[in-house]
């Protein structure tokens, strides 16, 4: 028998879930889970924010403070439809939430978006005033939390079959 390795709270493994087929997501079309597909665009436009800031930082062009606001806008109005859908299977399979992973990918998140909305209300009205370095200073913290959210969210996927094709026991 192969030792699966586990080293909470990064990595935190059951035995059973490598034994079963998983369990499928509840927000899902064709059986086809929606989280893990609506969360690619927030996650790339809160992103890149980063580099946008750090592009005015060295070019001091208005385009690039114009191009981190709406970038925010649109990150955080995609950021809310994936927060949505993350919910309702974090709220409707048992599995996820009995899971460390589960707990820090939604708190994670949470936290992103909490920021992205102050990131969004300090450029309100002047996009450039606020960039340096409070605005910067967010775009990296709001990068940072979305990887580590990333990291295990892809923990309850890979490591936990969460959002996936299979007719395991959603309660374990």
């Amino acid at each position: 028998m192969t030792q699966t390795p586990s080293i909470p709270p990064l990595i935190e493994s059951d035995e059973t879930d490598y034994r079963d087929s998983g369990v499928t997501s509840t927000v899902a079309i064709a059986g086809h889970p929606l989280h893990p597909l609506i969360v690619t665009f927030p996650i790339a436009l809160l992103v890149v924010v980063l580099a946008t800031d750090v592009a005015y930082w060295w070019t001091k062009s208005p385009f690039w403070a114009q191009a981190s606001f709406w970038l925010i806008a649109a990150g955080l109005a995609g950021g809310v439809v994936a927060a949505i859908t993350g919910l309702l299977d974090f709220l409707r399979i048992e599995r996820v939430r009995k899971r460390q992973a589960g707990w820090a990918h939604m708190l994670l998140n949470v936290g992103a978006l909490g920021l992205t909305v102050v990131n969004l209300l300090v450029r309100l009205g002047n996009p450039a005033g606020n960039i340096l370095f409070l605005g910067l200073g967010l775009s990296v913290v709001v990068s940072t939390l979305l990887g580590f959210s990333g990291w295990y969210g892809a923990e309850l996927v890979y490591r936990h079959k969460v959002a996936v094709i299979g007719y395991g026991d959603p309660s374990r």
